[in-house]
């Protein structure tokens, strides 16, 4: 599974998002991002440990935190995160249930 995660604090964002425990993988950065285009991190996810449902709920908590942080400096903000399951099926993180990031974890 791959999540593509845009913004300006993408990196941070990915490196707390692989830091949830019961996810496994890596990530890289898109090169050569050009002035005034968003910094975007592809995350590659090899294993999932635990629940899929915990793993849901914990990735829609990563999700709503960037989502609602102030756009100050202090805050992060990242502006859309995609889900690619192993098997093509894609899932914007904007307005996603918690059951349907399950499902796709579950792809």
């Amino acid at each position: 599974m791959k999540i593509e995660i845009q913004g300006q604090d993408a990196v941070k964002a990915t490196e707390e998002l692989l830091s949830i425990e019961g996810l496994e993988g890596d990530y890289e950065t898109v090169s050569e991002v050009k002035r005034g285009e968003l910094l975007t991190t592809i995350a590659t996810i090899v294993g999932i440990v635990g629940g899929t449902m915990a793993i849901a709920d914990k990735l829609y908590q990563w999700f709503q935190k960037y989502q609602n942080s102030s756009p100050e400096p202090v805050g992060a903000r990242i502006e859309k995160v995609l889900i690619v399951s192993s098997n093509g099926r894609r899932l914007l993180l904007r307005e996603a249930t918690i059951e349907q990031i399950k499902e796709i974890l579950e792809d």
